[in-house]
């Protein structure tokens, strides 16, 4: 069958090959891959010299031959989530508890675009606490985890400023609940309840300073490759402190994935939930779009059609 492979160079790191096809355990099912969405870590893990990664995190498709452990059924319209990638392929075996059914209503490209993005902003806001009527500060929203942030927090109730640079394709955020401003320097100190840092550098550690007294830090990722540089003599001037939390997203089991994923999707069939989908290609593009990505250029998700 064909694949998304690493080729190893700079510039063009994936090409379509020929692979083995997957042989399915008993409790696999064999899945047809029709979508699937591009994620950083797709970048980060071609990246690497040497790597044999295949990419596809999130994906969807439909199911050729249920797991004799039950599961789906043949047919049957599936999202699926896998953290180890390969599902950039016209067929990959899945653990019949990772599938979750994409409801009618949910497109093809809306569910492969949810999975990673989606469990990221629920679970960060989660962890974050009761949203209602408190203030945050978000850096790093202009990609595929802020458009979901920005619209659960919003949902929950929380007032949220985005951090984001004129250069960034930042112009869907307002739409999605989200006040933007472009100089972090022009918001007060002390201003915000909660600190969401995907950016770190020096921008990560600006935020900091944006923190009322007692709030709470979550920083959740380094985009700008430096790391957070914190003056806690000035954070605590006045004897006030924060909460510093690393944030990582990965869940305790893939039952858990799962449910999230599902509760996901019931937001999106009820019109609650939407994806800004930058683009829309073949996947003999995916290369081109993983060098948009490489320079900040994409604008929500990417998702790609496979033949």
């Amino acid at each position: 069958m064909r694949a998304l492979i690493p080729t190893g160079r700079t510039g063009h790191l994936v090409d379509i090959g020929e692979v083995e096809s997957p042989q399915t355990a008993p409790d696999e099912a064999l899945v047809r891959i029709t979508h699937f969405s591009l994620n950083r870590p797709d970048f980060l893990y071609l990246s690497n010299p040497g790597t044999s990664y295949r990419p596809g995190i999130d994906a969807v498709g439909v199911v050729e031959r249920a797991a004799t452990a039950g599961g789906p059924t043949p047919g049957s319209r599936v999202a699926l989530h896998l953290p180890a990638g390969g599902a950039a392929a016209q067929y990959a075996a899945v653990p019949a508890r990772r599938l979750v059914p994409v409801p009618d209503t949910v497109s093809c490209e809306l569910a492969a675009a949810l999975p990673l993005a989606g469990l990221v902003a629920r679970r960060l806001l989660a962890r974050a606490g009761a949203l209602d009527g408190r203030t945050i500060l978000a850096t790093g929203m202009s990609g595929g985890v802020g458009q979901f942030v920005v619209q659960l927090a919003a949902a929950e109730g929380a007032r949220i400023t985005a951090v984001a640079a004129t250069s960034e394709p930042w112009h869907h955020l307002p739409d999605l609940g989200a006040a933007v401003t472009h100089d972090i320097e022009t918001l007060a100190d002390g201003s915000f309840d909660i600190v969401l840092d995907s950016v770190a550098g020096p921008l990560g550690s600006t935020a900091a300073r944006k923190l009322a007294p007692g709030g709470l830090f979550l920083w959740f990722g380094q985009a700008s490759s430096r790391p957070l540089t914190l003056d806690f003599f000035t954070l605590f001037e006045g004897g006030q402190g924060l909460t510093l939390h690393h944030f990582v997203y990965l869940a305790a089991d893939d039952h858990q994935d799962a449910d999230d994923l599902a509760a996901l999707l019931e937001l999106a069939a009820q019109g609650r939930l939407r994806a800004e989908i930058g683009h829309r290609a073949h996947w003999s593009h995916t290369a081109a779009l993983l060098e948009e990505m490489a320079h900040g250029r994409l604008r929500g998700k990417a998702v790609l059609t496979v033949d």
